[in-house]
């Protein structure tokens, strides 16, 4: 017992720090150098020294560019809308879905939620092409319709992290509330959706950070450079024989700006709400 508790108080050993500091530089490092590589001139980027911690010649310049002539701000403004939007129909959908899920018994339960596992495993190739013809026989391309079929890879991980969490609420909680004569409805938003909040905050950051990242329906979908959203704005930073890498540098430290305050935030939410659904009690 007193060798045990002489192990606890030390800790973890040193190759252990070693490895955790050697691991947090690999996942740091790149985005330390974007942010150096945002403030260089183009010459020094390409020139003799291209790996030069510190520039020669800081500037501004590629802030500027994106800012006043590329349109990186419109581009975050797209964002926001279609990633705003997709996150509160989601959470909605999610919900409803999850709750009918955990709370109803019903045959093909279990291959439902197969079936909805299996949907989130689909490539996004698979389906974008009859996405693409349906939004073109319907007139939406170029438009912020571009949020429905965001559904396609943000509502399947809703409703099996809301699924989870809702499995965590004892049933007594509800029959007392009906007892009491609340509506399902009224159980549902005054009872259940409460003690779910974890799970359900958990839900609308990672869709929202899901639908600011997601490049393949934006670029295919929306083609007019008066809907693209960040990381199709930041694939255009090009001329016809090199990519302006100072400019896409300064273009990901902007864009990266909304989704870092939300996790540096909100991560104890996030951490909560995917521990919480996972442990069975």
């Amino acid at each position: 017992m007193a060798n045990n508790a002489g192990a606890e108080k030390k800790g973890f050993g040193l190759p252990f720090w070693i490895m955790l500091i050697f691991y947090l530089v690999i996942i740091v490092f790149p985005f330390i150098w974007i942010l150096i590589t945002s403030f260089k001139q183009t010459g020094e980027i390409y020139g003799n020294n291209p790996f030069s911690i510190i520039p020669d010649n800081p500037t501004m310049q590629h802030y500027a560019d994106v800012i006043l002539e590329k349109g990186i701000m419109r581009a975050i403004g797209n964002s926001l809308i279609v990633s705003g939007v997709t996150t509160i129909y989601i959470v909605i959908v999610a919900t409803f879905a999850a709750y009918a899920i955990s709370r109803f018994d019903f045959r093909g339960k279990n291959l439902l939620l197969g079936i909805v596992l299996a949907v989130s495993m689909f490539p996004q190739m698979i389906v974008i092409g009859p996405i693409y013809n349906l939004f073109i026989d319907l007139g939406w391309t170029n438009s912020y319709w571009i949020t429905l079929p965001y559904s396609s890879i943000t509502l399947p991980m809703a409703v099996w992290i809301l699924v989870t969490h809702f499995n965590q609420i004892p049933l007594a909680l509800e029959e007392s509330a009906r007892i009491d004569g609340a509506s399902a409805f009224q159980t549902l938003y005054k009872i259940v959706f409460p003690l779910a909040a974890p799970g359900v905050f958990t839900v609308a950051i990672i869709t929202f950070i899901t639908a600011w990242n997601e490049f393949v329906l934006a670029i295919t979908i929306n083609s007019n450079s008066e809907y693209h959203t960040v990381p199709v704005a930041i694939s255009f930073l090009r001329t016809q024989f090199e990519i302006l890498w100072g400019q896409v540098a300064a273009a990901t430290i902007l864009v990266t700006i909304p989704t870092l305050v939300i996790v540096l935030l909100f991560q104890r939410q996030i951490v909560n709400g995917l521990t919480q659904g996972g442990v069975k009690e």
